[in-house]
């Protein structure tokens, strides 16, 4: 089976443990579903968190999920000046038929506003205020 990876991210609004953890399970479950992959499809995945996030491990909440036989990390973005603050990326690496051109890369919310290069991109923003 071949394997792939897909990306995606998420911006939190505050740097709230419950938020985070919203946040976070709904960035995994819409990757998931875009691709239409199981967690049995996942072989690791790899959370960023950009330095102003503090209050919880991004991958807790895949593991609140039921993630707890897949291999998950937790590390810290770049500190590079004038990016966006308070976002969480994610790299999953996936067991999948999709070939690279057909996999769909997720940015929810403001991070939606990261990757528009991307030709295979599910895009969410917010709704403006």
């Amino acid at each position: 089976m071949p394997i792939r990876s897909v990306r995606g991210a998420t911006q939190l609004e505050v740097d709230e443990r419950e938020h985070l953890l919203e946040r976070v399970a709904e960035l995994v479950k819409e990757v998931l579903h875009s691709n239409e992959l199981t967690d049995d499809d996942l072989i690791s995945a790899i959370f960023t968190a950009t330095p102003d996030i503090h209050s919880e491990f991004p991958a807790y909440a895949a593991r609140l999920m039921g993630m707890s036989d897949v291999p998950l990390l937790c590390t810290q973005e770049l500190d590079i000046k004038g990016a966006m603050p308070r976002v969480i990326r994610l790299m999953a690496h996936v067991e999948t038929q999709l070939t690279r051109d057909e996999v769909t890369h997720v940015y929810l919310h403001g991070a939606a506003a990261l990757r528009r290069d991307l030709t295979h991109v599910h895009a969410v923003p917010d709704p403006p205020a």
